[in-house]
């Protein structure tokens, strides 16, 4: 088992996987959205009381099991280990279309280096974002079969403190910006009279744990590599205050921004692609300010693709015993092959199903009803299925934290997650803050729930097939072989 080289190599790696588009893109987009500052109240409830404590639970589980996301469910029951394979599914699926948002991000830094102004509309309607995607996911498997320590760690190592560096330092220069105030009173400000909203708690709980990376098992993976000496809690707490930072200094930068350009606050995916760039074309050294913004957003969107891609190499690893360069090789060949219909969605080609961009089809069934699914399958699998939580979580953590936890993550955390979920199908209604992609076409409650239900099957199966190989005599006699080689 591979092993983060530090604690300091573990914390920035997993900030590396909770800060993504998430934070610096879709949480302003978002709070815009939502009246600003209101949001911010249910948002620091889901995170510090559902988010983070799931965050634990899941690194305490990781390092305990020292395994994937399939061992650890196979040391439950021996056939939960197909759950385990269908999360990898859900969490793969998401990163094909991650990897071609991330690659946009790309186009426009460059465009930015360049000084070309080009609308989103005018990007999407060639060919460039089909080769950024692939350029974004090869990228991406050259860092993830360099290892933990030399791909993984290093680059989140370089990567991390950069971006937050070049954030606090493009906040500062928005201090200096007319629209400051009215942009800090618009983020800060909450009007309570629409904290009454379920769907205004619902996108809070959902953006908190998207942005969190809770409940996929990328954190389980990231545990596992994490040494005895390692605090969790104190390491945890660490990786939420981190991303929350970079959350609301993405805010920071974007509010002065819009107030002093006159732009619309609830832009949604707009705000990056379109909005943004029209105020960094007129302001002073916007050239520079834009290729900076866009450069942090694709460094965020690749440290958090690589955490993903990484939970299924892992899992490839370990059950059929391939080296780490072949599994990155493989998967980064079937991520190509199952994100090119995204990418083309949002191109020349135009591709849609039932009249809607792939892309937005997939952000609308797998990423907003798969991760949750995958969060209430790990919570639920992992307190009412095996009885030793209690004490593996008193070993990991502590006693008397495990003493919280451990009733949050059997019973409150699952609960919040089915009624959130729950009532966003029941709403039927166009609430823009319940997506993870912003600007995404709403294709209805009905279509959202036959298209997950479809992929789930579909993922069902697949991860049967997966169980079934990983247990065939050709795969038993070449453990055996390894094993001898190995000893």
């Amino acid at each position: 088992m591979e092993r983060w080289s530090s604690g300091a190599g573990f914390i920035l790696a997993a900030i590396g996987s909770a800060v993504g588009i998430g934070n610096i893109w879709r949480f302003p987009a978002v709070l815009g959205g939502n009246g600003g500052g209101a949001y911010l109240i249910p948002y620091l409830i889901a995170v510090f009381f559902c988010a983070l404590p799931l965050m634990i639970f899941e690194l305490a589980l990781g390092r305990h099991f020292q395994g994937t996301i399939v061992s650890a469910f196979r040391s439950v029951r021996h056939p939960f280990r197909v759950f385990g394979w269908m999360i990898c599914g859900i969490v793969f699926l998401i990163l094909s279309y991650y990897l071609v948002i991330a690659g946009w991000t790309l186009g426009y830094f460059f465009f930015a280096l360049s000084g070309e102004r080009i609308s989103f509309a005018d990007f999407s309607a060639g060919w460039l974002p089909v080769v950024l995607f692939a350029v974004t996911a090869l990228a991406t498997g050259i860092v993830v079969s360099g290892g933990v320590r030399k791909g993984i760690e290093r680059m989140s190592t370089l990567l991390i403190p950069v971006s937050v560096g070049t954030l606090i330092i493009l906040a500062l220069y928005c201090t200096t910006l007319p629209g400051f105030s009215r942009g800090m009173d618009f983020l800060f400000t909450p009007d309570f009279t629409v904290l009454g909203s379920p769907l205004l708690w619902g996108a809070a709980f959902g953006q908190a744990f998207f942005s969190l990376s809770v409940g996929m098992g990328i954190l389980l993976t990231y545990g596992a590599y994490a040494d005895r000496e390692q605090a969790i809690p104190a390491a945890s707490l660490i990786i939420t205050v981190a991303d929350l930072g970079v959350a609301l200094l993405s805010g920071i930068v974007i509010f002065p921004i819009v107030f002093s350009f006159g732009l619309a606050p609830a832009a949604g995916a707009e705000l990056a692609f379109t909005t943004l760039p029209q105020a960094f074309a007129v302001m002073p050294g916007g050239r520079v300010i834009a290729a900076a913004f866009f450069l942090v957003l694709f460094f965020a969107a690749l440290t958090s693709a690589i955490s993903m891609l990484e939970m299924s190499v892992a899992a490839l690893r370990e059950s059929f015993l391939w080296s780490r360069r072949r599994s990155a090789a493989v998967l980064t060949a079937a991520v190509l092959a199952t994100g090119l219909p995204s990418a083309l969605s949002y191109s020349a080609a135009d591709l849609r199903f039932d009249g809607i961009p792939v892309l937005d089809f997939l952000d609308e069934t797998i990423g907003t009803l798969g991760l949750p699914v995958a969060a209430i399958f790990l919570a639920i699998v992992f307190t009412w299925f095996f009885s030793p939580t209690r004490d593996l979580l008193a070993r990991e953590i502590g006693n008397g934290l495990a003493r919280i936890i451990y009733p949050l993550c059997t019973y409150i955390i699952p609960a919040v997650l089915i009624m959130t979920t729950a009532a966003r199908m029941a709403s039927g209604v166009d609430y823009p803050g319940l997506r993870n992609l912003p600007g995404s076409e709403f294709i209805g409650p009905l279509l959202q729930i036959e298209g997950i239900v479809i992929i789930i099957l579909l993922l069902l199966a697949a991860s049967v097939v997966a169980c079934r190989l990983g247990r065939c005599p050709l795969a038993g006699r070449l453990r055996t072989w390894r094993r001898r080689g190995n000893s």
